[in-house]
């Protein structure tokens, strides 16, 4: 299988307006697939709970984007209640590997497919406060590659696309001192959805069969910043300094 427009792709999350997965299902049918939408909101072609619904049959899925997950869920790890702990870890890698077991037989049987997570740079760098957040988003990396792994000879493949803070509507939503803040420590301000749309674009292409197991961080380049040990001045990529 090697035409774009015969492939069928599924996008966990996309019911928000100006959310990261609204901007995948846009470019996905702008690369003329097929997509359809999954949501615990109304207003995508399937609406239910990946962590605890019944899913809808995905045995004709060439394309899974794992987007869906809550984002929403804070606590440090001597005080977080395991209820709070478990809806994260539920939502965002059990969910995700819920679905991915109801796409993975028909890939398999075809000899193709392609299956991109959006994890988040908070499962490679920790983000405190969340620690069932970070928790969840590094170990929807180990999936990844394992999947990798274990589909390679069957034409399928698996990555993993790491957004920093994107201009999301759930980041844009948030009151203008704390979106200041962010955007005060970001070298090149922040995300937009459709950077990450374009790596996942990627992915999801035919032409990416040779790539699989990876993960590619999209941060604007806030990975860049760094502390110098030789001043208590932060030396990042967004300080100008002359030759």
């Amino acid at each position: 299988m090697t035409d774009p427009h015969r492939l069928k792709a599924l996008v966990t999350g996309a019911a928000r307006e100006g959310s990261i997965g609204r901007a995948i299902v846009a470019r996905l049918e702008s690369d003329g697939m097929d997509v359809v939408t999954l949501d615990r909101e109304p207003g995508c072609t399937f609406q239910a709970d990946i962590a605890t619904d019944e899913l809808p049959e995905l045995g004709d899925i060439d394309v899974y984007i794992a987007n869906a997950g809550l984002t929403t869920v804070f606590g440090a790890a001597h005080s977080m209640s395991l209820e709070k702990w478990r809806h994260d870890l539920d939502v965002n890698l059990t969910g995700t590997f819920r679905v991915l077991q109801r796409c993975l037989p028909g890939m398999r049987e075809r000899r193709f497919g392609r299956v991109v997570v959006i994890s988040s740079t908070a499962g490679t760098h920790g983000m405190p406060a969340q620690i069932s957040y970070s928790t969840s988003k590094a170990g929807l990396l180990g999936l990844t590659k394992t999947v990798a792994a274990e589909n390679v000879r069957f034409g399928i493949t698996a990555n993993a696309v790491l957004p920093g803070m994107t201009a999301s509507s759930g980041i844009l939503s948030m009151p203008q001192d704390i979106q200041d803040a962010w955007l005060a420590s970001l070298p090149n301000g922040f995300v937009a959805p459709a950077d990450i749309a374009d790596a996942v674009s990627f992915f999801a292409s035919p032409n990416a069969r040779s790539v699989t197991g990876q993960v590619l961080t999209i941060d604007a380049g806030d990975g860049l910043n760094t502390r110098s040990v030789t001043s208590s001045v932060t030396t990042s990529a967004n300080t100008q300094t002359d030759p």
